[in-house]
């Protein structure tokens, strides 16, 4: 159970842990979206091809979404703080690995493991915020903390691109480091609060193997069709999640409640929002970074200097759409705000080897917004849809939402550049047999978020 401070440390300790949380929430999207801008140097050093430099960023989402469900249970029951410190540890540990990495196996391998430090931070931290704010501050604590997010996407392109420039890809890793080194004593000494509203049930061991192991091969198979072999790994893990369900049905202390699902609207249709959201707008960046640097030339501290644009709005907007959250239906914030990505996505549609930069800097602006607009509100009505002993699982199913739909992001644009570029490397040569696919992917991406704002329709008006 959760260890009350006293009433005159009380607001001095909140603020003091949603900083510390801030600062993860900050330093993970900006290592990965840096290592997007770092890409093209990656798979000069290592002789990547497009697919290969995908698993750069894949790898980490992939370990992510395979254990965040049991951390989530498990941070429910052990303690979300003592999870939190330990995903940082890892996270740190494996962020020294990377920039030591001599080779892509290397490099992609040490990505696994910041992506199991990754979703113990952040399969933690909104549930600590959402335990430690009362319900009148939940709206602006969770969206200082998703503009964290949106601000580390913000600088990462910028700062990103002149690290790579000046110093080279492994100083995007490095910087991780004194994060890291800061945060874990300031948790470990500074907040006495440790919240385990779970205390004393048990993990379901059974259901967390076959959850990892079936998203594991589902993801995995997914993102390598349309080879046979893939077919066969999605069709197991298809099969192996129809089985995780039936089994967390039966169960009596499940690491995903699924009556969360079946009797909770408002809970089951955010998170669907957030699955497709992320879905169709998390490999943007990832195309149009090769896109500045392969077809425009640009270098990456160029590049990054244009897609600062979309995050720059992510971040004014989300916290300024949090705090609506607390007073207005999040339902109908963020359907507005994935009906303004669709408007997005459909402008780069109509990417072309002599698009301007200033079209590319609006659609960034109109995504941005959007996302911004989206993201806050959603993960308020989540978290404000379950009971405290939920909070950590309900946390980790949203991150989940989260990645798996970066993870799907990747793996259709992945799937897409395969399919017009085979395993070839991005030359002059094949420069329109890429335009191509990237403007199929966008025109998919504008799609899957046309169904999200209907999806994001369908959990109800608020209660009041």
């Amino acid at each position: 159970m959760s260890q009350p401070v006293t009433d005159k440390s009380e607001a001095g300790s909140r603020n003091l842990l949603l900083f510390l949380i801030v600062l993860t929430s900050f330093i993970n999207p900006f290592m990965g979206a840096a290592v997007n801008i770092a890409l093209p140097k990656i798979a000069s050093e290592f002789s990547m091809n497009a697919v290969s430099m995908g698993w750069v960023s894949m790898s980490f989402l992939l370990a992510s979404v395979a254990v965040l469900l049991p951390i989530g249970k498990i941070a429910d029951i052990a303690g979300r703080k003592r999870i939190f410190i330990y995903g940082n540890i890892i996270l740190t540990i494996a962020s020294a690995l990377c920039g030591l990495s001599t080779s892509s196996v290397m490099l992609i391998s040490f990505r696994v493991l910041q992506g199991i430090g990754g979703a113990m931070m952040f399969g933690t931290g909104t549930a600590m915020i959402t335990s430690a704010f009362p319900p009148e501050q939940r709206g602006r604590a969770l969206g200082i903390n998703v503009s964290a997010v949106y601000l580390g996407l913000t600088l990462a392109p910028l700062l990103g691109g002149f690290l790579t420039d000046l110093f080279g890809w492994r100083s995007i890793f490095w910087l991780n480091i004194p994060f890291g080194l800061f945060v874990i004593p300031a948790t470990m000494y500074a907040i006495k609060t440790e919240w385990r509203d779970a205390i004393g049930e048990k993990l379901d061991y059974r259901g967390s193997i076959i959850y990892m192991f079936s998203v594991s091969l589902l993801m995995f198979g997914f993102s390598k069709l349309p080879d046979p072999l893939a077919i066969v790994l999605t069709v197991i893990g298809l099969t192996g999640m129809a089985l995780f369900v039936f089994t967390e049905f039966k169960v009596p202390v499940p690491i995903l409640n699924m009556r969360l699902f079946t009797q909770n609207k408002v809970f089951a249709f955010s998170n669907l929002a957030a699955l497709i959201n992320y879905a169709a707008t998390y490999a943007v960046t990832f195309l149009l970074s090769l896109y500045l640097q392969y077809i425009k030339a640009l270098k990456p501290s160029d590049a990054g200097m244009l897609l600062v644009t979309q995050p720059i709005l992510m971040t004014l907007v989300a916290s300024f759409s949090g705090r609506l959250s607390d007073k207005f239906d999040p339902r109908l914030l963020s359907s507005t705000g994935m009906g303004i990505i669709v408007a997005g996505l459909g402008m780069l549609v109509f990417l072309d080897e002599n698009t301007r930069n200033s079209f590319l800097v609006v659609s960034l602006v109109i995504l941005g917004t959007g996302f911004g607009l989206f993201s806050s509100p959603n993960t308020n009505s989540v978290m404000s849809s379950v009971e405290k002993r939920y909070l950590g699982v309900a946390s980790a199913t949203i991150g989940t939402m989260r990645l798996a739909g970066q993870m799907m992001s990747m793996a259709i644009a992945t799937l897409v550049l395969h399919a017009f570029l085979g395993e070839s490397k991005i030359v002059p040569g094949n420069h329109l047999q890429f335009i191509a696919g990237s403007r199929i992917i966008f025109a998919v991406f504008a799609l899957l978020c046309i169904v999200g704002v209907f999806a994001s329709l369908a959990r109800g008006k608020k209660d009041i």
